[in-house]
């Protein structure tokens, strides 16, 4: 190893070592839009407006229909989530759809809850005159949107092989290791009224979080319990964003499946002594 890297080694160890000195006394101000904390589902959306939307993300001019998004909670993959603190990936994915302008969203989560809520106080008489929460004004869920994560690893390797010798052992020592996050994601569309599957797209994503060496460099605190402050969380979401991007381009180009004699009337993959011939 050559003095220069020597130098550069120790350096980033002195960096480290203050970091975690200061970081016990020390805190700064909130930031407000701090770019560490993004994802890439970043901005807002508002009807068919995006602000400050993510430009990698595909957009649409026109809605394909309404679209509800579920996931399955009671799912292995829900849970892995839990346990890395990450929590339900729909607030996420509502925002990327809206923002695309290829669905419009609609409610049928938690939040239902307070609209049945407003419904019944208007049925008991308590609501103002003219409140308008008669029957027959919920917009139908065209089509849903469910989500899943096929695959989500934390790998950990210490810097020895990055900077080299006895500073690189110093490093690990004090918890400059790099920790390689990998994702890989599902989202699949269901039409709501025949219980087709009309389309299906994986993305993934995966990057290198070099940990507390990072953190000192960058003068940011790596905070846990969100996808926007993890490295995880923020893997997850890009393979997400990836996912979403691929069944835009799909439904872009989208042509019905057919079948001859039609959809649900036996199929042509007929059975000796069955009722559906071979077609």
């Amino acid at each position: 190893m050559n003095g220069s890297g020597v130098a550069v080694g120790v350096r980033a160890a002195m960096v480290v070592g203050v970091a975690l000195v200061l970081g016990g006394c020390m805190a700064t101000a909130p930031t407000m839009g701090d770019t560490r904390a993004k994802t890439a589902a970043t901005g807002a959306a508002a009807g068919s407006t995006a602000e400050n939307a993510n430009p990698d993300m595909e957009r649409c001019t026109e809605s394909l229909g309404t679209v509800a998004l579920v996931e399955d909670q009671g799912s292995s993959w829900y849970a892995d989530l839990r346990s890395h603190k990450l929590q339900s990936t729909i607030p996420v994915l509502r925002m990327l759809v809206q923002q695309s302008n290829c669905f419009v969203v609609v409610e049928r989560g938690v939040a239902m809850r307070n609209m049945r809520q407003e419904r019944g106080l208007e049925e008991s008489g308590e609501l103002r005159k003219n409140s308008n929460f008669g029957k027959g004004q919920m917009v139908a869920a065209d089509y849903t949107m469910s989500p899943s994560v096929t695959f989500s690893e934390k790998d950990t390797g210490g810097l020895r092989g990055l900077v080299g010798g006895r500073v690189g052992s110093v490093i690990s020592a004090v918890g400059g290791s790099m920790k390689f996050n990998d994702a890989s994601t599902m989202l699949t569309l269901i039409d709501n009224r025949s219980g087709v599957q009309l389309a299906a797209a994986e993305g993934s994503s995966s990057n290198i979080d070099f940990g507390v060496l990072a953190g000192a460099y960058k003068g940011a605190a790596v905070g846990v319990g969100a996808y926007g402050n993890t490295p995880q969380g923020k893997v997850v979401v890009a393979a997400f964003a990836d996912s979403y991007n691929q069944m835009v381009r799909a439904v872009r180009n989208y042509k019905a499946q057919e079948v001859r004699g039609g959809l649900g009337t036996g199929g042509r993959l007929g059975v000796q002594g069955g009722s559906t011939p071979q077609r």
